[in-house]
């Protein structure tokens, strides 16, 4: 049983493949043929371990490509990270442990969903920030790297003004996220949705991520959003298909957010 399966991925895996023939293997054929193009992927709803997580992280493992793995503070625990402790010692340099909120609860009756919006107090947008942070920390220690993913892409300035004033190095959320962040707090967004898509079938949903792609390279940096706990077979066939055409494609650089920041 997969969660709140997107439409695009409602199709044989083989067809998949020829979908991605079609559809995406042009948009990669001339990617990074102006400039070169800065790739990041990013887990969201990270800090169970199960099938779905471990099939995604010995993916990236297998193509080499690094991948930030945004924890729900409140899911983890000392015996669930050492449940990931062999995929993380086998190959530190590919992942990229950071904070995603702190219980991934919504707070807000009205409006979209937010954990860190007008609906909070002051008070309790610091406690919960730091109370993910501390608790991370404690867990992770020298693995956790001090990025804030909000949950549902979305927080408000305060927020923002309690992430820099204690030391986060960044944010991520969605690109047309406000209200905007500031250099002290850069951002990395991300442009391309895999899987909490809205479209009612495959085929405007395989439209709209072919231009995610298009739009994401003609910036320079394209930011990939998955959630493992959506993925299908077809879900999987499909990042397996852009993982190794990544791999093989000229000017693409693929990072995690840990790195970036080092070497900004």
């Amino acid at each position: 049983m997969y969660h709140n399966l997107s439409a695009v991925w409602k199709i044989p895996s083989e067809r998949v493949r020829s979908q991605f023939e079609s559809d995406m293997a042009p948009v990669f054929a001339v990617m990074g043929q102006r400039a070169p193009v800065r790739f990041f992927f990013r887990a969201d709803d990270i800090g169970i371990p199960g099938k779905n997580f471990s099939c995604l992280t010995k993916m990236f493992y297998h193509y080499r490509t690094p991948l930030n793995l945004a924890v729900v503070p409140s899911w983890m625990t000392l015996e669930r990270w050492e449940a990931f402790q062999p995929m993380d010692r086998q190959s530190p340099e590919l992942w990229c442990w950071h904070q995603h909120g702190w219980r991934h609860l919504n707070h807000e009756v009205q409006g979209k969903k937010q954990e860190f919006g007008p609906a909070r107090s002051d008070e309790q947008i610091v406690q919960d920030i730091l109370s993910g942070r501390d608790k991370l920390s404690q867990i992770l220690r020298d693995r956790f790297t001090p990025v804030f993913t909000p949950p549902w892409n979305r927080c408000d300035a305060r927020t923002l003004s309690v992430l820099k004033y204690h030391g986060y190095q960044g944010i991520s959320r969605h690109w047309r996220s406000l209200p905007s962040s500031s250099e002290e707090l850069p951002d990395f967004p991300v442009r391309v949705d895999l899987h909490t898509r809205r479209e009612a079938a495959p085929e405007a949903g395989w439209k709209a991520l072919r231009k995610e792609f298009a739009v994401s390279a003609a910036s320079g940096v394209c930011g990939v959003m998955i959630h493992h706990q959506r993925m299908n077979a077809a879900a999987f066939t499909f990042l397996e298909l852009l993982l190794h055409t990544l791999r093989n494609t000229e000017h693409v650089q693929c990072l995690h957010l840990g790195d970036w920041l080092r070497h900004a």
